[in-house]
This record gives structure tokens, sequence and C-alpha cells, in this order.
């Protein structure tokens, strides 16, 4: 389908929040293709911070070293003929940052309050020129509250294990069930951390991709950036 790219003018920004496995990244990254925008991967920021404490053997409830070190943390997001890249004091951990040990630990990083507020002053810069599109779980709630389109974006636990399951089966780490469980525990904390809880904005709208393809959700977004425009 041919780009809906816009004038700079008119551009604005899109922040789409979900719990894990909502198949919002792959989305974002569509809508973005599709307008031309600017795509920021927020949850891809998240799990290379991780990946960068893990590897140092800094655990979640060591904030002060934590804090310690994260001047010294470098995350650049780079498109890439493969889709975004993501390199961590310039070397690549695309691949490195979906492994299970991340998965299981991300969402107790991302409770950290410095962390949180180092990562989200920069995607507020990220977003200051319009024209993005930035998924995670509290864009639109803490990032961009002034976003001009807000999605929530879910589906069931089982129909997110599915998706999920299909894109590490070749790792051969983890069983569908006990990936049910995985996802529906990282539900459990990233709507009760104390810092930017995952929820859904008053002004977002709600979107149930369970039993929709991918066309047919970055269709309906596209729907509803054009409604606006008018």
């Amino acid at each position: 389908m041919a780009s809906q790219a816009s004038t700079a003018h008119d551009n604005i920004n899109i922040a789409i929040d979900g719990p894990a496995g909502a198949g919002k990244s792959t989305i974002a990254r569509m809508v973005a293709s599709r307008l031309a925008y600017v795509y920021v991967d927020t949850g891809a920021m998240y799990r290379a911070a991780t990946w960068y404490f893990l590897q140092r053997d800094i655990g979640s409830d060591n904030v002060e070293q934590i804090m310690h070190i994260l001047p010294d943390l470098d995350i650049e997001l780079l498109p890439g003929e493969q889709g975004q890249q993501v390199r961590v004091n310039g070397g690549d951990v695309t691949e490195d940052i979906r492994s299970l040990a991340v998965n299981a630990q991300v969402s107790r990083y991302a409770q950290i309050e410095g962390l949180r507020s180092r990562l989200v002053s920069l995607q507020r810069q990220m977003a200051l020129r319009k024209g993005v599109v930035m998924d995670g779980r509290d864009i639109g709630t803490t990032v961009l509250p002034d976003a001009e389109l807000k999605i929530f974006m879910t589906a069931s636990v089982q129909e997110r294990a599915r998706r999920r399951y299909k894109e590490m089966k070749e790792q051969d780490e983890i069983s569908f069930e006990d990936l049910v469980r995985s996802i529906a525990e990282r539900d459990r904390l990233d709507q009760e951390r104390e810092v930017s809880p995952l929820r859904q904005a008053e002004d977002a709208i709600l979107l149930d991709t369970t039993d929709m393809s991918l066309d047919e959700v970055v269709d309906h977004i596209i729907l509803l950036v054009q409604n606006l425009r008018k």
C-alpha cells in the first residue's frame, strides 16, 4: 500500500501503549513506515539498559550502583536493513536484548525511578519535532501526555503468549505454558509498579488486537490519523 506521508506542518505524535506481547513494536514500526514518521522503540531502550546491568552482574535491587554507572550508559536506536538496530556504548545488542534473561528482568529494572527519568528525558527529546510513533507502557500517560493520538493496544494473555512463543521458538528456551505465566507475571509487575505503572490514558483509544491481523491494526490506526487531520 502506498505511503501516507504528510507535510511536516501537519505531523503529529502517536503514543502506543499496552502490555507485553500486544504487538506494539511491530505495529508502531509499520505505522511509522506508512506515515514516513520516526519510530522510537522505548521498550528496546529499557531492554538495552537491562542487558547492560545484567552483563555487569548489577541486580535491579542495587539502585545505588545502577545510578552510579548510569551516566556511562549510551543507548542508540538506528535504522537498519533488518529493522531497528539497538546499540549500547557503540556495540550492536539488537539480538541480545530479546533473550529470556532480559525478558525476565526488564520490568524490575524499569521500576527504578532514576533510570526511568533518564530514558524518559531522551524519549521526549526525540519527539520534539513531531512526526514520531512511540510505543511502550507509559507513553500516553507519562512520556508524551500531549500526543495527538494515543492508542492502548492489548490482546488476551493466551494470544500474546502465542505471538511471543512464535518469535522465540527457535531459541528453544521456554515452553508455551511457562511463557503464558511469564507474561501474566510481567503484566502484574507493570501494573503494580510505583513509578509510571501500566494503565490506559483517559484520552487513549482502546484497541483489542486478539482477532486482528497486523495489516488490519495498521489500517485502523492510519484511519484514526486521517480523521484527526480532517
